[in-house]
């Protein structure tokens, strides 16, 4: 894997990434400290709170589409640098009293909301939700359509989900840490001028102008994985516009890099473990049927063989290494409905078969067929690398590290450390720092933690509803990578009776 960090809401059908933390960025300082009052918008902003929105059709039967003008930096609005962010919905179906706009951010950072709205949250949240709210999402500054961070070229990319992540000697080593340099290098010669200006906290601000400009005198909002990072950093900064905030695969925002890399280590050998047992039970487990141990060491031992001969994946520029596997298995371990498909696809791996696993791989990187990639590990690492100082100095902090990443992870642990080199070499410093997010006097937040999250382990969850000030705890005793709309009928009316009736779940509920 290379930059680590990222999260999924829906595992292999809607690519909605995310992991990141903390923020505290670029220009936040004049709001860091909003009172439970809310305030009007500066004089420099006012400009940009009073614009109106053209909607037109999306080409998507249902949805329509605009564009919302920000300030390229917050610190500077008059400098007459915009970034254009770009703005979908789909109008509250009725019948019932309409009760505004329902924001939502699918994760990432990098993923696309516009895409996951059209694709799911528009047409697959329950239809008591869409029929009383506008249904509402946005590409955060750097992502899809908004300003988009641009680094590598398709065949770049190509080259570089291929580097060796788990080095084996000082040639191995020095190739990874070129890649890194070469994708950071790209990255600041295509989009420079972006670059320092993606943080959480400028893309919190932009939700807050869309909330004015939408015409909602509070935000209500559901954020999923990083999402979760995004909109507890909206409610800190501007607590009393808070209205219903759904926080669901919950991160917890005082955790630096190191950390957060470490714990997401093991969120992805708890999850793997849960696969295991499973596959284990199956009448042809490619990996045995043996304990999770000795099915993760299975595991391992095809890594290796991988490693020193990849097989044939149906791409000749691209055959199935260890680097591409192992994306292949993470990406189908954000949901247990991909265990299935990760089985038939390390069985035919291990008879020579690469593709399945590589189309896996393809899924986790939004690779098209046409060898073109959405520019979503772009700004991933462009968010990520600005808001937290990097978890490594060097390949010699990632060597000394090994270990307690290989504790936390046999299987994974080696690979995870070294994709922790990603931000090192990052041309912008960092303008965040992990802190905790209270958002004082803020109405009651739902926080939303899955016990097996291979991503947002359960204890960030945990952490963050007791950071927030007014946050309430639900979770949900499963596995996979977030909770709503994942098939517990417990979660989805605990949520629905929330967002629908302002009724937050009773503290403690376990689903």
């Amino acid at each position: 894997m290379d930059t680590r960090r990222l999260l999924r809401t829906t595992g292999i059908v809607i690519a909605a990434a995310g992991l990141l933390l903390s923020g505290c960025t670029s220009g936040g300082s004049d709001v860091a400290s909003a009172s439970a009052e809310p305030t009007p918008a500066p004089a420099a902003l006012r400009p940009y709170y009073e614009q109106k929105l053209t909607w037109r059709d999306c080409g998507v039967p249902g949805f329509q589409c605009s564009t919302m003008k920000a300030p390229l930096d917050y610190a500077n609005p008059g400098s007459g640098q915009d970034v254009d962010i770009a703005v979908a919905r789909r109008e509250a179906t009725g019948p019932g009293k309409r009760l505004g706009s329902l924001l939502v951010n699918p994760g990432g950072p990098g993923g696309s909301g516009i895409g996951y709205l059209q694709a799911y949250a528009g047409i697959g949240y329950p239809a008591a939700v869409r029929a009383q709210y506008d249904m509402v999402s946005f590409d955060p500054r750097g992502v899809a359509r908004s300003s988009p961070v641009e680094c590598l070229t398709g065949q770049g990319m190509d080259r570089f989900t291929q580097v060796d992540q788990t080095p084996d000697d000082a040639a191995e080593r020095d190739a990874l840490v070129a890649s890194f340099k070469e994708l950071a290098a790209a990255c600041q010669v295509r989009s420079g001028r972006v670059l320092p200006h993606v943080s959480t906290v400028e893309a919190a601000r932009d939700m807050d102008m869309l909330r004015a400009v939408l015409g909602d005198e509070k935000l209500n909002y559901v954020g999923a994985s990083y999402g979760t990072f995004l909109g507890a950093t909206y409610a800190d900064l501007f607590p009393a516009r808070v209205g219903r905030l759904v926080l669901d695969g919950a991160m917890d925002p005082t955790r630096p890099a190191l950390e957060l890399n470490r714990d997401q280590t093991e969120g992805f050998e708890t999850a793997f473990r849960s696969f295991a047992k499973d596959c284990a039970k199956q009448p042809e487990c490619p990996l045995g049927r043996g304990n999770p141990d000795a099915v993760g060491q299975n595991l391992k031992d095809f890594f290796r063989k991988l490693d020193a001969q990849p097989v044939s994946s149906g791409d000749p520029n691209r055959p199935l290494g260890e680097s591409l596997a192992t994306t292949g298995v993470i990406a189908a371990l954000y949901d247990e409905s991909a265990w299935p498909q990760l089985r038939t696809a390390l069985t035919d791996a291990m008879n020579g078969d690469g593709s399945g696993l590589l189309a896996l791989a393809d899924s986790y990187y939004e690779r098209d067929a046409d060898g073109t990639y959405a520019n979503l590990m772009f700004a991933n690492a462009a968010v990520n690398c600005l808001d937290l100082p990097p978890a490594f100095k060097g390949p010699e902090g990632v060597q000394s590290a090994l270990p307690s990443f290989e504790k936390a992870s046999p299987v994974f642990g080696a690979g995870l450390a070294w994709a922790s080199l990603n931000c090192t070499y990052w041309p912008v410093k960092a303008t965040g720092e992990a802190r905790p997010l209270t958002a004082k006097g803020a109405a009651p937040i739902v926080v939303v933690g899955t016990t097996r999250d291979p991503a947002t382990p359960y204890k960030w969850a945990k952490a963050l509803a007791g950071q927030l000030d007014s946050g309430t705890l639900l979770t949900y005793d499963g596995d996979g990578h977030t909770a709503y709309g994942r098939g517990s009928e417990c979660i989805d009316t605990a949520i629905n009776r929330y967002l629908l009736q302002g009724q937050p779940p009773a503290p403690g509920k376990r689903c």
